[in-house]
């Protein structure tokens, strides 16, 4: 599944013009098949023994590229480093309160609101987003051995 995704990423990409490089199919590669949400500094960090010459810079600016591209979405959240998303479908996010863990999840239901919000105030909507915070699971059970001891 991953490699069709991969290569119909490639395929946009190129259609757009853009050259695919060695290090651009890497750090594709690598977001088509995380699913943590990683930063640009991680994405660095996972492929710089292949690429010892590659820069963070490089990173940021292919990042950039696939964001351009559609292929990409930015997710800031306050702290000084934006996580990094492979846009397959439109999905919600449940983001860990202490470790900092991003998790899909997707509810129809959601998709209401864009139609509820441009009805009430005449907005034209272009898109949303929605992030719920809670305690992942790792943690809950890390907090519950500490509370025991």
């Amino acid at each position: 599944m991953s490699e069709t995704v991969l290569q119909e990423a490639l395929d946009t990409l190129k259609t757009t013009g853009v050259r695919i490089t060695p290090q651009r199919h890497a750090i594709l590669e690598f977001l088509v098949k995380s699913m943590s949400h990683p930063t640009a500094d991680e994405i660095y960090r996972a492929l710089e023994s292949k690429f010892p010459n590659m820069s963070v810079a490089t990173v940021y600016n292919n990042l950039r590229v696939f964001r351009e591209a559609g292929l990409v979405k930015e997710l800031p959240y306050g702290d000084s480093s934006s996580r990094f998303d492979f846009v397959t479908n439109d999905h919600y996010h449940i983001i860990c309160s202490d470790c900092g863990k991003i998790v899909d999840f997707h509810y129809p239901g959601l998709d209401e609101v864009e139609h509820l919000a441009a009805h009430v105030t005449g907005f034209q909507v272009d898109n949303h987003r929605m992030e719920v915070y809670g305690t992942c699971p790792a943690c809950a059970a890390e907090k519950a051995k500490t509370s025991v001891q």
